[in-house]
């Protein structure tokens, strides 16, 4: 699914999170380390020997302190901080979930995109599953990762940042435990910078969702992500997730 990472590798720091992925994070680190000039791996208590795999191929490891709550800000933004302990001159920052692989050339594409247009401080390209055929969940996912190219309000949590613009904002928000992605974006926006969907392909993601039961979490979660964000952004002009959850209170009374 992946192939070398190329030359603007050497301009950016990779940061991996994940917790308990398996081969999936296998493949997410052989995919990353290539050519890249830092990659941290940030892990959130797994038990499946990840964070003495990524140290075996070359990765720097932040293993988070389980007497605080684990969640995907706090790994991101603690990875970022790692990164830039061992390599504070980087540039550009590309974050990644350890159930993704990196597509081959993504980081030319991404890192170009960046250097050719000044307003843009974020850069995302296209996911998708690797198995979308596999289970009505998976597919899903896939439908749910297809944007239209140009510039969007959020990029998910897999993108490229400028190093100083991820600093400017302080970061992804610890306490916002899902749609962090959408809440940092939200104060990226506000800063003047532009998010945008470059028309080529960044990564292959598993979802690995089998049963109605992991469906329905995740649901519960993306529930719980609109409620939490549109309570911080939703009387802003854009009105931030309001609708979201109106039609998730409409639905729920019909």
């Amino acid at each position: 699914m992946f192939s070398m990472i190329t030359r603007s590798g050497q301009h950016v720091a990779i940061v991996a999170i994940g917790r308990n992925e398996g081969e999936r994070l296998k493949s997410c680190l052989l995919s990353s380390v290539d050519g890249v000039r830092t990659v941290v791996y940030v892990d959130s208590g797994s038990k499946d020997g990840s964070a003495e795999y990524a140290r075996s191929v070359g990765c720097h490891v932040v293993e988070l302190d389980p007497s605080r709550p684990f969640s995907a800000a706090r790994a991101r933004n603690e990875g970022f901080a790692c990164a830039l302990e061992h390599d504070p001159d980087v540039p550009f920052v590309q974050f990644l979930d350890g159930d993704c692989d990196l597509v081959g050339g993504w980081l030319d594409k991404g890192v170009e995109a960046l250097n050719e247009r000044p307003e843009v401080g974020v850069v995302c390209g296209h996911v998708h599953e690797i198995h979308p055929e596999a289970t009505v969940y998976n597919k899903l996912c896939d439908l749910e990762w297809q944007q239209t190219p140009g510039f969007i309000r959020t990029s998910g949590g897999r993108f490229i940042v400028r190093r100083e613009i991820f600093s400017d904002v302080g970061g992804f928000r610890p306490d916002v435990i899902a749609a962090e992605d959408d809440e940092f974006s939200v104060r990226v926006r506000r800063l003047g910078w532009k998010i945008l969907l470059v028309d080529a392909d960044m990564a292959w993601h598993d979802a690995a969702m089998h049963h109605f039961g992991e469906w329905w979490r995740r649901a519960r979660r993306s529930g719980h992500a609109y409620a939490q964000v549109a309570a911080l952004h939703g009387k802003s002009e854009e009105r931030y997730f309001v609708r979201d959850c109106r039609r998730i209170w409409l639905w729920g009374l019909i």
